[in-house]
């Protein structure tokens, strides 16, 4: 379906008839937008990666922004699970974090087993959505280094 307007014509795509350079140019102008916004954003991306023999076993990255940390990810290899891998890789982006002057740290999980997890590692439950999706709850947790200003 085409309208047309002016000297030229919109057309409707969806799902798999949008291209991924396009799906990335939405998620980037509404971040752009957002942080527009804010007025003073100093968002910087953060990463850290665990290999053994040159393989990828663990890592997690995000970004640091307005004094805090947020973890997008974190994840170990199934035949690394259960050692503390994990832990150490969350220990590891906040000491980076901490030296970038972030106050406290942000991070999401779906799971329960690892939203106690965070808990023993120093998180604080701030908020969890019951079946968030279907048997899953989304548990959001903070971890607090020191006062804000």
């Amino acid at each position: 379906m085409s309208a047309s307007t002016g000297g030229g014509s919109r057309e409707w795509r969806r799902d798999d008839a949008v291209p991924l350079h396009d799906l990335d140019a939405l998620r980037d102008g509404v971040i752009r937008y957002g942080r527009q916004q804010t007025q003073g954003s100093d968002a910087e991306d953060i990463a850290v990666a665990l290999y053994d023999g040159g393989e990828l076993i663990a890592g997690a990255s995000g970004r640091t922004e307005f004094q805090r940390l947020y973890v997008n990810y974190l994840w170990v290899d199934a035949d690394h699970r259960g050692q503390g891998v994990g832990g150490d890789c969350l220990r590891q982006i906040e000491a980076m974090a901490l030296k970038r002057g972030c106050v406290d740290a942000l991070i999401e999980t779906l799971l329960d087993d690892v939203a106690e997890l965070y808990e023993h590692l120093g998180y604080a439950c701030i908020s969890h959505v019951h079946d968030f999706v279907p048997g899953f709850t989304r548990h959001t947790l903070l971890k607090v280094w020191q006062a804000r200003d």
